[in-house]
């Protein structure tokens, strides 16, 4: 029996990285973080000090730039060009340019290119803002992750504070629904719920109910198949 294509879309900050993740253990899928591979290549765009506006220069890196995922003791860690970034890309600086970074075009071909040839033999949770709409349109479960943007935000909070970065919890929801608005409103692959994709308000479901919510969804899926 084939396995599943599974994905994941929803706004920043809505749950989708570690729902997904733990997801994708449950079910024994590859797991892969496509909003970490955006903010790859933007962290570069931000190293060669290049405007996140100018957009046929970040094309022209976008050709030269290599993006994969590595497994070590038993944690997804993103390589950029053979260089562990994991850590560096969920800067506060990579947060705000990653929108820009993600509205041109060449980009979001080279990403889209390397995220299908993944999911080839099944066996796979992506999530990301147009999964379920662009990457993977005949996706076999579409989950569209919702949130109220203030618990979002205490969230990403709560991510920075464990890298040793404060932030004013205000500033954080106003940043979170400004990246809404661009993600939502850009004329390339907008962040939109699929028409059948499920939607799944993480507002007040813990990590496991959500985890939960899919493995049951996909087993769902796998039994109509038998």
């Amino acid at each position: 029996m084939k396995n599943l294509v599974i994905a994941i879309d929803g706004p920043a900050a809505s749950g989708k990285s570690t729902t997904s993740k733990l997801a994708a253990q449950r079910l024994g899928y590859i797991y892969v973080d496509t909003g970490a591979m955006y903010r790859a290549m933007t962290l570069k765009v931000l190293e060669h000090h290049i405007d996140t506006g100018d957009k046929r220069t970040i094309a022209e890196l976008a050709e030269k730039t290599e993006i994969s995922f590595k497994r070590r003791d038993g944690d997804l860690r993103v390589l950029l060009d053979q260089r562990d970034v994991t850590e560096s890309i969920r800067s506060q600086a990579v947060t705000k340019a990653v929108s820009a970074v993600s509205m041109v075009e060449e980009v979001r071909e080279s990403m889209v290119r390397i995220q299908r040839s993944m999911a080839e033999q099944g066996g796979i949770v992506v999530e990301g803002r147009d999964i379920g709409t662009v990457v993977f349109p005949k996706a076999d479960l579409k989950i569209f992750m919702v949130a109220d943007v203030r618990q979002r935000a205490t969230r990403r909070q709560k991510e920075l504070a464990q890298q040793g970065t404060e932030v004013v919890l205000d500033e954080l929801v106003e940043d979170i629904r400004l990246r809404d608005q661009k993600d939502s409103g850009r004329g390339i692959s907008p962040l939109r719920k699929a028409s059948d994709a499920i939607e799944l308000d993480t507002s007040d479901l813990s990590i496991e109910q959500q985890v939960e919510f899919i493995v049951r969804e996909a087993e769902k899926i796998q039994r109509q198949r038998t």
